[in-house]
C-alpha cells in the first residue's frame, strides 16, 4: 500500500520553541519536519498541528505555524483527547504523523488514530525525543501496533507518483 495525497492530512505533533532545544537533534527534526510540511503545502495535502501546552512549552516554531492550515492545543498527551479528530479533514483516511516526543505524545495520538479506523504513516526522520532510545522504542511499538514506518523521502516521492508531476523539481529540490 502507497501514500496518496490525495488521501492523506499532515499531523505535526508539538515542534514548539521551547521543547525542541531538549530533543536529541532537535534542529534536524524541526528542519525535517519543515520540509514535510512544505512539501505536503506544495502537494495540496492538509496540515495539522498541534501544542502542548502552549502556555508553558510556547508555540510551534514560526515557520511550522505559517505552514499549518489548523492548531490544536492540548493537554492531553494523546491530541485526540482534545480535539483533533474533529479537526481533520472529512474522507481523507491516511495520517502522515510526525513530531516530539515520539515516545509520548506522537505516540498517543498515533495510537488513538489507529484505534479511529485511520491508515497512520509514521515519519521517523522527522521524528524525535529527548532519549534516543526512547524515540526508538516508539517506532518499534509503533510498527507492532499497525502504523507504517516511513521516511520523509518515501512520503513525498509516493505522494508525487511519477516524475511528470509539476511540482518534481520543487520537491527534489528540498529534499536534496
Amino acid at each position: 500500500m502507497m501514500m496518496k495525497a490525495e488521501q492523506s492530512t499532515l499531523v505535526l505533533i508539538d515542534v514548539q520553541e521551547r521543547l525542541m532545544p531538549a530533543i536529541a537533534h532537535g534542529q534536524e527534526v524541526v528542519d525535517q519536519c519543515l520540509t514535510l510540511a512544505t512539501i505536503a503545502g506544495l502537494l495540496g495535502v492538509p496540515i495539522v498541528a498541534t501544542e502542548q501546552s502552549p502556555e508553558k512549552l510556547g508555540h510551534n516554531v514560526d515557520d511550522i505555524r505559517e505552514l499549518c492550515d489548523q492548531v490544536v492545543s492540548k493537554d492531553h498527551f494523546d491530541a485526540c483527547g482534545d480535539g483533533l479528530l474533529e479537526q481533520l479533514p472529512q474522507g481523507r483516511q491516511e495520517i502522515v504523523i510526525s513530531g516530539c516526543e515520539t515516545h509520548v505524545c506522537m505516540l498517543q495520538t498515533a495510537l488513538s488514530l489507529l484505534d479511529a479506523g485511520y491508515t497512520v504513516w509514521v515519519v521517523a526522520d522527522a521524528t524525535g525525543s529527548r532519549n534516543e532510545f526512547d524515540r526508538d522504542v516508539a517506532l518499534d511499538r509503533l510498527a507492532q501496533s499497525g502504523a507504517r514506518i516511513v521516511t520523509l523521502e518515501m512520503v513525498a516521492f509516493e505522494w508525487m507518483k511519477n516524475s511528470k508531476h509539476p511540482h518534481f523539481r520543487d520537491v527534489q529540490h528540498l529534499i536534496k
